[in-house]
């Protein structure tokens, strides 16, 4: 794993009237998934490729593990970090195992040696060797091709994955597949991954670090559950839908509603459950008040009316009266 973080990053391309990315400082933790949202234009892939040098700063510096990007050799650094992007780019005239491998077989590893990489990568992303190594390109559909790419992205078990809209061009059933198996190789692998998306619905399901930009500046940086709950301007508020009844219902956590007391019928609910999970919850038990477990420990309780008063107030409010963000 490793620790991303920008200093001051600044960036304008010649003849331009204003900065393409423009004094953005975060730190992207060991591990983390870190989407960068934003509207066309805001500076999010201009900051992604940044990262592994496909472009400099003008100014400011991009750290990783404490060492400046403008530090290390350029295809050094390159082979360090995995790179996935929506035309994936793999090699017509080369298998899908060939494609796999060319990374490894760029840093001296023969084919024997890799065989065993390129099947186990091959597997975690879905597609079974044996009937999938042989095959080209051009006999792959565009989500099957997407597999190839990020298993040719995790060949050299890099530590950072940067992701550039890489799931954009899929249709949705297809889309919300690879999600799916990015979350599952993440929770096994623990990258650190900066992903580029503009679509809210993926960066809430896949982010535990969301920063939002907006014409080269960072607006917020947050977990999706901040960014519903305390959006920092209107901006974010309406990119993020933090008015959106159910996307608070599907995201909030359902400590938000806690008020004290709790239920004798002994209808419980998790801490790190959401909103939607202990409505959903209220409605099955058909009980006036769900008790609110931690840790084995009751906390309150959670009814309708609280829930309600969620929605209907500001979040920000209700935090302050000892609601918790997890």
């Amino acid at each position: 794993m490793a620790q991303i973080e920008f200093v001051d990053v600044t960036k304008v391309f010649p003849g331009a009237s204003n900065p393409a990315v423009d004094g953005v400082g975060f730190t992207v933790p060991e591990g983390a998934l870190c989407i960068l949202l934003g509207t066309s234009g805001s500076g999010k892939t201009t900051l992604l490729r940044m990262v592994n040098r496909l472009i400099d700063p003008t100014s400011g510096s991009i750290l990783i593990d404490g060492v400046a990007t403008t530090q290390q050799n350029r295809i050094a650094l390159r082979r360090r970090i995995g790179y996935v992007i929506q035309q994936v780019g793999l090699f017509p005239h080369l298998t899908v195992e060939e494609n796999v491998r060319v990374v490894p077989s760029i840093l001296g590893q023969s084919a024997r040696s890799s065989a065993g990489r390129v099947d186990e990568l091959m597997k975690l992303v879905g597609l079974e060797p044996g009937e999938y190594r042989k095959r080209y390109p051009r006999q792959l559909s565009g989500g099957q091709q997407q597999r190839v790419g990020l298993a040719r992205a995790l060949a050299a078990n890099p530590a950072i994955l940067l992701m550039d809209e890489p799931f954009g061009a899929l249709d949705a059933i297809t889309r919300k597949r690879i999600q799916d198996e990015l979350l599952r190789i993440q929770r096994a692998m623990h990258k650190t991954i900066i992903f580029v998306t503009h679509d809210v619905e993926e960066a809430f399901k896949l982010g535990d670090q969301i920063a939002v930009l907006s014409e080269g500046k960072l607006v917020q940086v947050g977990s999706p559950v901040e960014l519903l709950a305390a959006p920092a301007n209107d901006f974010v508020r309406q990119l993020v839908g933090a008015d959106n009844i159910l996307r608070q219902l599907e995201y909030l956590p359902i400590s938000l509603a806690l008020e004290p007391g709790s239920n004798d019928g002994g209808a419980l609910v998790p801490s790190n459950a959401t909103l939607l999970q202990g409505l959903m919850r209220l409605i099955q038990t058909q009980v006036p008040s769900l008790t609110l477990e931690e840790h084995g420990s009751p906390q309150g309780q959670i009814t309708l009316a609280s829930i309600n008063r969620v929605l209907q107030t500001g979040h920000e409010e209700v935090m302050a009266d000892g609601g918790a963000v997890p």
